[in-house]
């Protein structure tokens, strides 16, 4: 859709200038003769953009400037001066109009200054669209759960989002505890400041430090150019460190001195930068153990766990799964384009009944994949994944076999594995997420159990 510009000013002949050269360029315009007029057809119409002069009787630039910021803000002004004026446009630019045109003007320049100022006004109300859609996904509204020990998350969500404490989520792999970590950063004083994210399971041990604080050019073999790390990229907002359980000891001491201090070095450099970062930390792992094994540090961990916030498993709290579902049910008719109703008693049977290793996130793949498959109004029983409704042996069956327990442990441990790589369509790394271990591990069962991956298994 092309631009809307008001055109402002007295001089008619002048007005008609801009107009026909604006019009061969694609915009549509509006003349008005005067400040008041060009308010009132503000009223009744919408304008990208206010093209003004500043000397007119009635109501001058400056007014009409003030007028229109304080009716709406985001509205680009652009002034036009005559040489005298000067002085006054370059304060008008203080006060909010976007840029200002000396008289006599090419049109070329004129163009070129509009262009620049509907390109921003562009990006900024994207960016503004984007943030509200960001505050709107991780609002408390998308917390979904009503049993106890669900509500008594949100309570601790709800009472820590205003301080900068420092946080640490607790949890199974696949509980949600990055979509905790944005919605503590997205209802706090810093939700207009950056959320950054860095899972330090996903990054080897020798480039994490680089990742978190930057280096300077030539700090290592391979650092052609200098890199902004993300304690940089996050300052004034939120810095959420995923998998903090995997940081090697050594970029853990740098940690806690920023912690302590709220200063670092990048990697390479002597020059000391200030943190002004909120630290939010997530792991499945039993930090405390790993302290005792000495292989977390202890004044690290409690410097960490100011405000522990344990997400329950979806095993803990069942009971919410078919609010879950219906929540996962509707985001994947959206994203697929598909009208599926609901479920079939059956299929809520189903997964009531199964364990859900991998939780939310379990949950999440398997009712977008059974609304793929779906080709009735509802989801059915089979249009879950086997593993979900297939039946497990019975309790007491446990020891009535003949194999010896190595045996039955390997086994057990086989049809998880290809449970999960059938859940993730062979992808090694989210079926290892599914699992809570990491890839490494994962690599080694499967290769000591000859487990053949397929990565489209059927």
């Amino acid at each position: 859709m092309n631009s809307k510009i008001l055109i402002v000013d007295d001089e008619p002949r002048l007005a008609d200038v801009l107009q026909v050269a604006l019009d061969d360029r694609g915009y549509q315009t509006r003349i008005a003769g005067s400040g008041t007029i060009a308010l009132a057809m503000m009223e009744a119409e919408n304008f990208d953009l206010v093209l003004s002069d500043l000397r007119m009787p009635d109501l001058d630039g400056r007014a009409l400037l003030q007028e229109i910021k304080r009716r709406n803000p985001d509205m680009p002004v652009v002034i036009l001066t005559a040489y005298a004026s000067m002085r006054d446009a370059v304060e008008l630019v203080k006060e909010g109009a976007f840029d200002y045109i000396a008289k006599p003007f090419e049109m070329e320049d004129v163009a070129a200054t509009l262009a620049r100022a509907l390109k921003l006004t562009e990006v900024v109300r994207e960016n503004e669209r984007l943030r509200a859609e960001l505050e709107v996904r991780y609002s408390f509204e998308h917390l979904i759960g009503t049993t106890p020990l669900f509500q008594r998350v949100i309570e601790q969500i709800s009472s820590v989002c205003e301080s900068r404490t420092t946080v640490m989520i607790l949890g199974e792999t696949g509980t949600g505890k990055e979509l905790v970590a944005r919605a503590i950063h997205f209802n706090s004083p810093r939700a207009n400041q950056p959320f950054v994210a860095i899972n330090c399971a996903a990054i080897p041990d020798g480039l994490l430090e680089s990742e978190l604080f930057g280096h300077i050019k030539g700090a290592f073999s391979g650092a052609l150019s200098a890199r902004v790390g993300r304690f940089a990229q996050a300052d004034g907002g939120t810095l959420f460190l995923d998998e903090i359980g995997d940081m090697p000891v050594p970029v853990q001491s740098k940690i806690l001195r920023i912690l302590q201090e709220r200063t670092f070095e990048p990697v390479g450099s002597n020059e000391t930068q200030e943190s002004d970062v909120r630290i939010v930390t997530a792991t499945h792992k039993n930090l405390l153990n790993m302290v005792s094994e000495g292989k977390f540090r202890e004044d690290l961990f409690y410097r960490l766990n100011v405000f522990p916030i344990e997400l329950p498993s979806l095993r803990e709290r069942i009971e919410d799964l078919p609010l879950l579902a219906r929540h996962f049910l509707q985001t994947s008719n959206e994203s697929i384009g598909k009208r599926i109703e609901g479920f079939a008693p059956e299929a809520l049977k189903a997964m009531n009944s199964y364990r859900w290793p991998g939780n939310i996130r379990e949950l999440q793949n398997c009712i977008e994949r059974a609304v793929i498959v779906a080709r009735s109004p509802t989801i059915g029983l089979t249009d879950l994944p086997r593993y979900v409704f297939e039946s497990v042996a019975p309790q007491e069956q446990l020891f009535s076999t003949s194999e010896n327990l190595d045996a039955e442990l390997e086994k057990l441990e086989r049809a998880y594995i290809v449970k999960a790589l059938e859940t993730t369509k062979g992808a090694q790394n989210h079926a290892a997420d599914l699992l809570g271990i990491n890839q490494r591990s994962l690599w080694h069962r499967i290769k000591k159990l000859n487990i053949k991956i397929s990565k489209n298994p059927d």
